[in-house]
């Protein structure tokens, strides 16, 4: 049995492995800054402090928890020549990726059946989505996402890998992993098409109905200005759900959409799209230039 893996990622294109390499840099250190920023001004601004920012800091908080287990050992190769990676720690990094894609796709439906409640309730919100409620919500989404690729786990360590030690991939992902075991695991593509159902098309089935819900609550609502402000609402989230299934493929160079790019593409879009967030980060930016004016004062005194 193999005892490490060499992760081929995109070394097919050798002339433009600099220009791949500085472009994922960027971009990882953009997604990073992005999502903390967002995390900080959640926690900071008592405006933030409801539901809806409460599932999008949580979000935030799962794409810096995703982009850096997968980002920094695919720069991690080109830059040190080594792009092997142990058993063990391949293992550990399949956990990761795939307990938090589960988790992000049960969020994702979870945020959605948020805004379909403030649509739809607005005036029996607070009571619905209370704060323990919410708690539960979110707290169940991550112990969901982890459990149930355990059972992944489980049987992606009973495999046996005899033949070739070359992931065509950047990552350890399962399908490849699967096609290198020197066994034939029937089991595991079982156990694996019956977990997809439930964390990946189940969520997204209740994603889509309660946008389904949301769009007709909308139509009827009377007024012109009422649709729009209930509709600016929620078609942030829907752009971000949308961007991530619609990249949520195995293929190597479509995952390079949803593990790199979309996690920069969330706090984007709801920085941008958001009148509280952009609200926020003004208020932070303006305590902070007042901060240093201060600060510079005091020095020149």
């Amino acid at each position: 049995m193999w005892q490490k893996f060499i992760l081929l990622g995109f070394g097919g294109l050798p002339e433009l492995q600099v220009l791949l390499y500085l472009l994922f840099l960027v971009i990882y250190i953009a997604t990073m800054a992005g999502n903390i920023l967002i995390v900080a001004l959640i926690v900071t601004d008592q405006h933030l402090h409801t539901p809806m920012y409460f599932f999008l800091g949580n979000l935030s908080c799962l794409e810096t928890c995703y982009s850096s287990t997968i980002v920094p050992r695919m720069l991690a190769g080109p830059l040190t020549g080594d792009r092997t990676i142990s058993f063990n720690g391949c293992l550990t990094q399949f956990y990761f990726v795939g307990s938090l894609i589960a988790t992000e796709c049960l969020l994702l439906s979870v945020m959605s059946y948020d805004r379909y409640l403030a649509i739809r309730n607005p005036l029996y919100y607070a009571t619905l989505m209370s704060h323990r409620s919410y708690l539960k919500l979110a707290g169940g989404c991550w112990i969901g996402g982890f459990l149930a690729n355990s059972i992944n786990m489980l049987s992606i360590s009973q495999l046996i890998f005899c033949g070739p030690n070359c992931i065509d991939h950047f990552f350890c992902d399962l399908i490849p992993l699967i096609k290198l075991s020197c066994n034939h695991p029937h089991l595991m593509e079982m156990v694996t098409f019956t977990l997809s159902l439930l964390f990946l098309l189940v969520p997204f089935l209740l994603t889509l109905m309660s946008y389904i819900c949301i769009i007709t609550t909308i139509l009827r609502i009377p007024s012109t200005a009422g649709r729009q402000k209930s509709f600016s609402t929620c078609s942030s989230h829907l752009i971000v759900v949308s961007i991530y299934y619609a990249t949520l493929d195995l293929h190597k160079l479509f995952s390079v959409f949803y593990t790199v790019l979309t996690p920069l593409a969330n706090p984007l879009i709801y920085s941008l799209r958001n009148r509280k967030v952009k609200e926020a980060l003004r208020k932070a930016l303006r305590k902070f230039l007042a901060l240093q004016e201060s600060r510079n004062s005091k020095q020149f005194f």
